[in-house]
């Protein structure tokens, strides 16, 4: 029979060691996210899967806050994160540092999630956008591709909290296998 892990047995890092380790190479983007729980979701995301950073853009909310920290439990204080008052901001950074940018989005052309084979060598930002009109038209522009996560229910899409739990397992699975 199986029993559930205590805190000590499942060997987390502390805030400090966790900030010192090195990261995956992705950054979470979000692009007006109205949500406070879903930013604090992307916190939780992204400290579970190592992200390098956060990119809070627009009407986006920073910590602290409450709200956000209600659903991050800690993890806004464990995940670096950038705010930029608009996406053109955030895409510049980006690009200077180098990233591949891919809009979480279903657009004409976009890679389904399962095809989506990431190279080892690239650094990826992960654009998630508006959780009533979705990703803003200049990422989409702007962007070196687009990735959907194929559904196959009545609904044409997933909470942004839950789209990017699928796109940052899936990206860290295909990069440590």
């Amino acid at each position: 029979m199986s029993k559930k892990l205590s805190m000590d047995e499942l060997n987390r890092l502390d805030v400090s060691t966790y900030k010192s380790t090195e990261k995956f190479p992705y950054v979470i983007v979000l692009d007006d996210i109205r949500s406070m729980n879903n930013i604090g979701s992307a916190f939780r995301t992204g400290d579970a899967f190592k992200c390098a950073a956060i990119h809070l853009c627009g009407i986006t909310a920073q910590p602290p806050h409450r709200e956000i920290s209600k659903t991050a439990l800690g993890a806004d204080e464990s995940v670096d994160w950038v705010y930029f008052e608009d996406g053109a901001s955030s895409r510049q950074a980006l690009r200077a540092a180098g990233y591949q940018i891919v809009c979480v989005e279903q657009v004409q052309g976009s890679v389904s999630l399962e095809k989506f084979e990431p190279a080892k060598d690239q650094k990826y930002a992960f654009v998630f956008g508006n959780e009533v009109f979705g990703v803003n038209d200049e990422w989409i522009q702007e962007a070196d591709f687009s990735l959907e996560i194929p559904q196959f229910g009545t609904k044409h899409s997933l909470n942004v909290s839950v789209s990017m739990g699928v796109v940052i397992w899936d990206f860290v699975s295909k990069i440590i296998a």
